[in-house]
């Protein structure tokens, strides 16, 4: 048995694995490894999920934007190449979702060493383009009910997706969308900077915890053109969603936030 060990400023998250099952990629260094919480993605040294919990993360980007719209048929995610958010996303029964993924080969290896989308990427109603994000809203002329941005942690190609012009494209060609906007704790610079590139936007951000990212306290931006306000316990019923950690009483209390986290968010 080996230790993986992703360090933040004097701190680390461990995961002992028994092997390595991928290493490779072009764009970025993928590694896939065995561990004690199941198969696990690594993306140029950072923990992009394990199996043991991704649940959570793609629950909470995914199921309060699409609940919040009253009848998400078309759907647009920027990342998410492990098929996670397509997953969650398909139960809302679209009439279509694009997955927009700047790196096949990310989407080649989570399908073939662990599977994660549970078929969701061979659903008729997907359609995955190979992609920059920033490039493709940009020159978009469609509209979408709902826009999720599943990014990986902050890298060259990661960093278009927190830009102003990123999220005022984003809000113009969609009712509502969400994004997943790091560590709060340990990556102050980044989630400052996206407070201040959506500064122009309505959005609210929300919390969730992840037991393998850093801290374990994770944050999310959620954008809306049509309100805040929504009988979310009355929408999951109706359409039939069934999960492993979200729901009506979660959604709600995931906008409660810490008082050092809405200073943060007064500074931008």
């Amino acid at each position: 048995m080996e230790w993986f060990v992703e360090e933040h400023d004097g701190t680390a998250f461990m995961v002992r694995y028994d092997k390595k099952l991928y290493e490779g990629g072009k764009m970025q260094r993928i590694e896939i490894y065995s561990t004690s919480m199941g198969k696990m993605l690594v993306l140029d040294g950072k923990i992009q999920f394990t199996e043991a919990d991704e649940f959570i993360y793609h629950e909470m980007l995914v199921h309060v934007p699409m609940l919040l719209h009253p009848n998400p048929r078309k759907v647009l995610i920027i990342g998410g190449g492990d098929g996670g958010g397509v997953r969650e996303a398909l139960k809302h029964s679209p009439d279509e979702i694009t997955m927009v993924e700047i790196d096949r080969m990310v989407v080649e290896k989570c399908r073939e060493y662990i599977g994660i989308d549970a078929g969701a990427l061979d659903d008729d109603r997907v359609n995955v383009i190979y992609e920059d994000g920033m490039k493709f809203v940009e020159e978009t002329e469609e509209r979408y009910d709902v826009l999720i941005i599943d990014g990986t942690d902050p890298n060259m190609i990661s960093q278009p997706l927190e830009t102003a012009r990123f999220f005022e494209r984003c809000h113009e060609i969609s009712d509502v969308f969400s994004s997943q906007t790091q560590s709060p704790f340990f990556q102050k610079d980044y989630f400052r900077a996206i407070v201040k590139n959506s500064s122009h936007i309505s959005r609210k951000f929300y919390i969730s915890y992840m037991p393998s990212y850093p801290s374990g306290m994770w944050s999310f931006m959620l954008s809306s053109r049509i309100g805040y306000e929504a009988d979310i316990e009355r929408r999951i019923e109706e359409r039939g969603i069934k999960t492993r950690h979200y729901n009506a009483s979660i959604h709600h209390a995931s906008f409660a936030l810490p008082e050092w986290m809405k200073e943060m968010l007064n500074e931008g």
